[in-house]
């Protein structure tokens, strides 16, 4: 069951023998609580995938015509699996994919381009590299993690890339907001014993200088469960490549 920012402080605080409160806050200690709940819940999620974080996204764009083909990364974006381009003249929607090159082989391939380019500086570095304009984009890379830079636009549809035209799959990272008290963590429902119990333990630990045994216990036990059961939709077992 989901439960909300001020419910998980009020249980937390219950087991501590410290004050009752009716909002995160009332008191020094149930805004502590609630803190030490986010810290809790950025661990959790950084240290696994959490499927419902997975989503659709829009690259963010530069709109530069000095940078036509670069794109920045989405704000809480963690991670990208892929990224594909409306490809189409009129906004019919075909989306090709735009495949992925290491730094040095895209280099190789924008430094082979003889003809129909522009000069585009590197964001950061200040060096030169050939971007094509008369297809759409086929290879992506990112110099610095920030930046998405691609090798090629049609300069007869666009004078840059357009973000409307992207679609992406990634990791979202969730804002946690500790000080609403009807907030709710954006995880399943089967991972909020686990957040309770290790926001417990730290706050056991930290406000009150004694951790419980039995706290940890009932964590490991969750971490456990959770990682066998973190979708909802029953996926088939991967089958090793192993050869014979």
């Amino acid at each position: 069951m989901k439960q909300s920012l001020l419910t998980m402080v009020q249980k937390i605080l219950s087991d501590m023998d410290s004050e009752e409160v009716n909002s995160v806050a009332d008191t020094v200690e149930a805004t502590q609580v609630a803190s030490i709940i986010e810290d809790t819940f950025y661990n959790l999620i950084s240290n696994r995938l959490i499927p419902e974080h997975e989503q659709l996204i829009k690259l963010t764009a530069v709109s530069d015509s000095d940078f036509p083909t670069h794109f920045l990364y989405p704000e809480n974006v963690s991670s990208i699996s892929f990224i594909q381009y409306d490809t189409t003249d009129d906004n019919t929607f075909s989306y090709k994919y735009v495949s992925w090159l290491d730094p040095v082989e895209f280099l190789s391939l924008v430094d082979s381009v003889s003809s129909d380019y522009v000069l585009v500086n590197d964001k950061n570095g200040g060096t030169k590299y050939r971007i094509r304009t008369n297809k759409m984009p086929e290879y992506w890379t990112t110099f610095d993690d920030d930046y998405i830079v691609m090798d090629s636009y049609k300069s007869t549809v666009d004078t840059t890339l357009q973000q409307s035209k992207t679609r992406c799959y990634g990791v979202v990272t969730p804002v946690f907001n500790r000080f609403d008290d009807n907030y709710i963590p954006d995880i399943d429902a089967n991972m909020f014993p686990l957040l309770l119990n290790e926001s417990k333990s730290v706050a056991m630990s930290v406000l009150k200088g004694s951790p419980d045994p039995k706290i940890d216990q009932a964590a490991r036990r969750q971490r456990y469960n959770i990682q066998n059961n973190r979708y909802k939709t029953e996926r088939p077992k991967p089958l090793s490549r192993y050869g014979r």
